[in-house]
């Protein structure tokens, strides 16, 4: 098993990429901190994790509340000892073209998705520094390598993440600790519940492999970063989208 009683904290953990990843993370042998604001949502993966063999604890966290980041954190030490990756997955987004985009879709995709990662990241890199190890994995997406239209607000968010990322591995890397972004391109998640088909055909029909991804392929990704077998990967931004960009 890849993380084998490694203890790891993943945000937007009561769904789609982040739901994936925590199954994938007990998976391979760790202890799962699931966090969500869906207080409902964290219960039943908490359940889930546990009935699938999985040693795992639950907190409702709005990551722009660093009240309650700090009580998990400290949840997660009791229960624990200790910390060893983050994974920054809890993300929102609140589309509209730049001229029509009012100030608040701006600044609560900004709170969330960049300062939200800058809050929880925070939170427990001390208890990192101190261990001399740690992983720190950013939820970037492709729209923050390249852009796309109707996102300012969360490219610009996706790009900071990415440029967090490679400050930090220049940081904390003489710590033992690596950071890393994650970029993928179109995945098959509850957000898009309410798309027409016709819109998800237009989706997979502009991806080389024909099809979305599937959250669990993300996690995948994930998982290998944070273990050892990534140890000599950081600073990195890893495009994980079947092609779309070539």
């Amino acid at each position: 098993m890849k993380l084998k009683n490694k203890v790891a904290i993943i945000t937007g953990a009561a769904s789609g990429i982040g739901h994936a990843t925590a199954r994938k993370f007990v998976t391979e042998g760790a202890r799962v901190v699931v966090c969500d604001v869906n207080r409902a949502g964290v219960d039943a993966v908490v359940s889930e994790l546990i009935a699938q063999g999985g040693q795992a604890l639950g907190f409702e966290v709005d990551v722009t509340n660093k009240a309650q980041i700090a009580a998990m954190v400290a949840g997660t030490q009791q229960q624990f000892g200790r910390i060893d990756i983050l994974v920054n997955n809890a993300g929102i987004v609140a589309d509209a073209q730049l001229s029509k985009m009012t100030e608040d879709q701006f600044d609560r995709v900004i709170d969330i998705n960049l300062k939200g990662v800058y809050n929880c990241t925070r939170a427990v890199v001390d208890i990192m520094i101190e261990q001399q190890s740690g992983v720190i994995l950013n939820a970037s997406s492709v729209v923050g390598l390249y852009g796309n239209f109707g996102q300012t607000n969360y490219a610009a968010a996706k790009f900071g993440v990415i440029g967090m990322v490679k400050t930090w591995a220049r940081e904390l890397g003489k710590k033992g600790i690596r950071a890393n972004a994650v970029c993928p391109g179109f995945v098959a998640t509850p957000i898009l519940k309410d798309m027409p088909d016709k819109v998800i055909q237009g989706m997979e029909e502009r991806v080389p492999l024909r099809r979305m991804a599937q959250p669990e392929e993300i996690a995948n990704v994930y998982a290998f970063l944070a273990s050892d077998e990534a140890s000599y990967i950081s600073g990195a931004a890893i495009e994980v989208t079947g092609g779309l960009t070539l």
